[in-house]
């Protein structure tokens, strides 16, 4: 299998077994904005590059998942109208990439990658499960009855562009105001912590800060803890999930993102949903994207094949 994560500064491939176990795999740190021509560019030729150091041809690679970072048709796996990704409004990410490969392509939302490759390989026996990227942009993958829950169109699990009172007027790259990801994103907290003295220019910026003891920056990412929070306390009531697992980047942070994250949910949920809930960082952490996004292509084949055989 071809597994690749594309995140909004960085990009991740790998070649994987049939059981998504990684045999080869390369990072690079990259621009979404750059655009699909340049995505698929590096794409191709980074999975040469591992096919070369695993002396296999093209023709072993059985299909590809992929995870980007903006909302997905699943149906089509054409992002729709992506926040930051310019020149990428239904583009057809499958039908380019099957035309080189030959193989079956699957994209989906990078959160629910995510999602999955953290739930089969950190909790396997978790049904309800509420899977938080909190990173250059905030989102939710959401696995409910054991299954990957993408909604109607692909893109339930955006808590990202949810209204929080905090945000206020706050302007968000959606076009809206008030979002979330507008106050609590890594993006957001760089923008807030950052100086003429001292520029912040992404969330790695914001991590190192409060590693070295800095308590604005410590404070500024407990705050957003509770920004999500308090979102999470309405997802919540109406899941009544068994388990939140925080990832993505500034999970780098999570004893502070927890802190205020659990701060908020154990004082909003009533007992019955509080006494039985577990708010974790993530275990799969840098893996889950690539974890999930060949599960994707192996879960989507294996049961075409099933279906056809029935």
């Amino acid at each position: 299998m071809l597994a690749a994560d594309f995140g909004a500064l960085h990009a991740r491939i790998a070649i994987t077994d049939l059981e998504g176990v990684p045999l080869a795999q390369l990072s690079a740190d990259r621009d979404i904005a750059d655009g699909p021509d340049a995505a698929v560019e590096w794409l191709l030729g980074s999975a040469e590059e591992l096919l070369a150091q695993l002396d296999l041809p093209r023709k072993r690679i059985a299909g590809v998942g992929i995870g980007v970072p903006g909302p997905v048709e699943f149906s089509t796996g054409r992002p729709i109208s992506p926040p930051i990704m310019p020149g990428w409004h239904r583009f057809d990410i499958p039908a380019t990439i099957q035309a080189e490969l030959n193989a079956p392509v699957f994209v989906d939302n990078d959160v629910n990658i995510m999602a999955l490759g953290e739930q089969v390989s950190a909790w396997p026996d978790v049904t309800e499960m509420i899977f938080i990227k909190v990173a250059t942009g905030i989102g939710a993958g959401v696995i409910s009855g054991g299954m990957l829950q993408r909604g109607a169109q692909g893109a339930a699990g955006d808590i990202g562009h949810v209204a929080v009172p905090r945000a206020a007027d706050t302007p968000c790259p959606c076009g809206n105001r008030g979002c979330l990801e507008a106050v609590a994103s890594g993006r957001a907290l760089a923008r807030a912590l950052s100086t003429e003295a001292h520029p912040l220019h992404s969330h790695a910026d914001v991590i190192a800060l409060a590693q070295s003891g800095s308590v604005d920056a410590i404070q500024a990412i407990r705050q957003a803890g509770r920004d999500v929070g308090t979102v999470l306390t309405t997802c919540v009531s109406l899941m009544n999930p068994s388990t939140i697992v925080i990832g993505g980047a500034m999970a780098a942070a999570a004893e502070h993102l927890l802190a205020g994250v659990r701060e908020v949910v154990y004082a909003r949920s009533i007992p019955l949903t509080a006494e039985h809930l577990t708010i974790a960082p993530s275990r799969a952490a840098s893996d889950a994207a690539i974890l999930g996004a060949a599960r994707l292509a192996i879960d989507a084949i294996f049961d075409g094949l099933a279906s056809d055989e029935g």
